[in-house]
């Protein structure tokens, strides 16, 4: 296994959390480097309520996952349509696909199953000198984003494996909520 660290004021991480790009690309540098910068803004907070004791948790997740609804009502307004193939036409577009070096597993009315195999938002968190167990926890926090875009389209979204905990990949998998009711 390869070690990875990270300097930080108060000593030295070593990770478990392999994330590394093999897309170099100038432009999907600039735009990881965008979703860069908002993975640090919930760094940033998350590290200030630590300080604080607060525990802005629980009002993050809600806030995020709003974020999540409008982005999928959004997305829906775009496609004018819920399914899990026009979801993956407007959220998982080509450059998309690059930025997380995504592969769509499946792609049906039933199912969206996508690996990515890198993440800005982890990457972002690295530089941070996160523990691993914060970046499980900051994923977690991050993706209710995506759990709110899959409530929008009537999906429910389960992570079977995340970069985050150290898989070598985020196994994405879509299901739609109807399509399992009317088959059970």
């Amino acid at each position: 296994m390869t070690l990875l660290f990270y300097p930080k004021f108060r000593g030295i991480h070593i990770s478990n959390v392999i994330n590394l790009p093999n897309n170099k690309s100038p432009l999907i540098k600039a735009i990881r480097d965008l979703f860069e910068h908002r993975a640090l803004w919930l760094y940033f907070l998350y590290e200030e309520d630590a300080k604080e004791g607060i525990n802005l948790e629980p009002i993050a997740r809600k806030a995020i996952n709003r974020c999540g609804i409008y982005q999928g009502n959004n997305l829906f307004a775009k496609g004018k349509s819920k399914s899990l193939t026009t979801l993956k036409k407007q959220l998982f577009s080509s450059v998309g696909q690059k930025v997380f070096e995504m592969e769509i597993i499946e792609s049906t009315n039933k199912a969206l199953n996508i690996d990515f195999h890198y993440c800005p938002l982890v990457n972002a968190w690295q530089k941070q000198n996160c523990s691993d167990a914060d970046l499980d926890k900051l994923c977690d926090i991050a993706m209710c984003g995506d759990r709110g875009i899959a409530e929008t389209f009537g999906a429910r979204i389960d992570l079977q494996k995340t970069i985050a905990k150290g898989d070598r990949v985020c196994e994405l998998r879509f299901h739609n909520v109807v399509a399992e009711t009317v088959s059970k």
